[in-house]
């Protein structure tokens, strides 16, 4: 009796130091609360603006705004039919939408949401940013397969970039050199700023599928989210640094400056987190559980806090069909420790 009590009581402890130490090996990430917004339609990218009080969600012919703590309404912008993405140039009181199906970009105030005007693009504008070095606009255009340069002053398209590829995304160095996910062709292309050219096509070693993509401009690396892994590229030279399993369906990456920190959203229903501990170096932290659909991401990094919308889902129509998404189930998962 003695004996089985000891062999009971070293496997008690055995079970207890396993789960500590499970513990303090996890992120401590979870999803703490969900910001219920409703309404039908799909959803692409959100984004913070940048006082870091808002939250943009592209929501299927509208943005949604709403307060990041409450979820409150803040207001829509109108008329972005097939919205993708979200930038902004707080310097002029501006922000950007990427419509889709209209080929153009919704240019409105960023103090009142009023829409100010529209311009035309490429044919489907995916992903949209602000490039700090040329001070321009710049939206990927996914079935013309370039890149639209737009003067935000003059509201005009002033270059148009061939990349040779459907360009998912794209993120800048800030100091001339663009870099451009290209999902079709599994590489990444960098592109001079000054020359307005393509200037490199860099493969992304087998991995496939790049969609998600963000920088760490102190170790000059990308990290470009594929099918079920990272990829880590040397952004000086385009160079594979390291290959990392991620959950499956990513389509969004976020990265935290100050912690070092990747963020991918798998639209299987799970967040992996991977440490940077140095250019050449890194860890996998976590995969957190979120929700099945949660694939695209933003970060507060004032607060270290994740953002993935998401809604719940219905029986698929037929095998091999898509679930379709239940009307007035759309949402923000938010993630924080």
């Amino acid at each position: 009796m003695k004996i089985i009590t000891k062999i009971f009581l070293l496997l008690l402890l055995s079970s207890t130091i396993s789960s500590k130490i499970f513990s303090q090996a996890g992120s401590k990430f979870h999803v703490i609360k969900s910001l219920p917004i409703g309404g039908a339609g799909g959803w692409d990218y959100l984004a913070m603006d940048p006082a870091g009080k808002r939250l943009y969600i592209s929501h299927g012919t509208q943005v949604n705004i709403i307060d990041k703590n409450s979820g409150d309404s803040l207001g829509v912008i109108p008329n972005t039919t097939g919205v993708h993405g979200i930038a902004f140039i707080p310097s002029e009181n501006k922000g950007y939408t990427s419509n889709g199906r209209l080929n153009n970009i919704t240019v409105f105030e960023l103090s009142t949401g009023n829409v100010l005007s529209q311009i035309a693009t490429g044919e489907n504008p995916d992903a949209i940013l602000y490039e700090p070095f040329s001070k321009t606009i710049i939206t990927c255009n996914g079935r013309s397969k370039n890149l639209s340069v737009i003067d935000p002053v003059a509201n005009a398209v002033i270059s148009t970039i061939d990349v040779g590829g459907k360009p998912e995304t794209a993120v800048s160095n800030g100091a001339g050199k663009l870099f451009v996910n290209i999902e079709d062709k599994n590489e990444i292309v960098e592109v001079d700023m000054i020359k307005r050219e393509v200037t490199g096509h860099w493969s992304l070693d087998g991995a496939e599928g790049p969609t998600g993509l963000c920088i760490d401009n102190k170790t000059h690396r990308l990290f470009a989210g594929c099918d079920k892994q990272l990829v880590v590229i040397n952004a000086d030279n385009g160079k594979v640094v390291s290959k990392l399993p991620i959950g499956d369906g990513c389509d969004g990456v976020a990265f935290d400056n100050s912690t070092q920190t990747i963020f991918t959203s798998n639209g299987e229903g799970t967040m992996t987190v991977i440490k940077e501990q140095s250019a050449d170096k890194y860890k996998i932290e976590d995969n957190v559980v979120t929700k099945k659909g949660g694939r695209t991401i933003t970060i507060d990094e004032a607060n270290h806090t994740l953002y993935i919308p998401t809604a719940s889902f219905g029986t698929p129509e037929a095998e091999g069909k898509r679930p379709p998404v239940i009307p007035g189930t759309f949402m923000v998962m938010v993630i924080s420790k």
